[in-house]
């Protein structure tokens, strides 16, 4: 190719002045779009995205209406309320936390109780800050808001790992690796 981007080929063969500076820019685009990321790094973030999302919002979904009618007392509407502000903040959360449990979990070894350990304590210490907020945002006070916080603690420690093994089956579906060998975003 010479400086103009014209390839080797094209040189030698008599060209009017409308197509080298069509072919000039042709070339230019080529090149231009071959420095671009690579679309499958962009399709492996959203496919993390809604992977991640999606099996965020199915499980806590579900039992976050267990622990809120059951544990925290809340009434119908309030359950409602929580799970609507519970499901929007879970959009922008959802992925991060993917992230977060994949770096926390490259610290598990292989045994069973050490991938339960790390599973709870990556949902305990990113999910509990955030599940009191929304509860408290959603009429719980008082005793409701410490017992929901409690309940969704406890329920968090135990539900840990079958949600980490969750995750991992939600990305098996999307077509991605299970993740906690390291973050799915450096993942290519």
């Amino acid at each position: 190719m010479d400086e103009c981007g014209v390839p080797e080929v094209w040189q030698g063969y008599p060209t009017n002045s409308m197509i080298q500076p069509w072919a000039s820019r042709l070339m230019s685009h080529q090149h231009r779009k071959n420095n671009l990321p690579q679309p499958t790094q962009r399709t492996h973030r959203r496919t993390a995205f809604f992977a991640d999302t999606t099996a965020l919002i199915v499980f806590f979904t579900l039992t976050g209406i267990l622990n809120e009618r059951l544990i925290a007392g809340m009434t119908w509407e309030q359950v409602l309320h929580a799970r609507l502000v519970g499901a929007l903040l879970m959009v922008p959360v959802a992925r991060p936390y993917g992230i977060w449990r994949d770096w926390v979990m490259k610290r598990a070894g292989e045994g069973r109780f050490s991938r339960l350990f790390w599973d709870s304590a990556a949902l305990i210490s990113f999910q509990v800050p955030i599940y009191a907020a929304i509860i408290a945002f959603s009429g719980a006070s008082g005793t409701g808001l410490l017992m929901g916080t409690l309940g969704a603690a406890l329920m968090m420690l135990v539900l840990g790992r079958p949600y980490g093994a969750f995750l991992n089956g939600v990305r098996k579906l999307f077509g991605l690796p299970p993740g906690g060998d390291k973050p799915m975003s450096l993942n290519s």
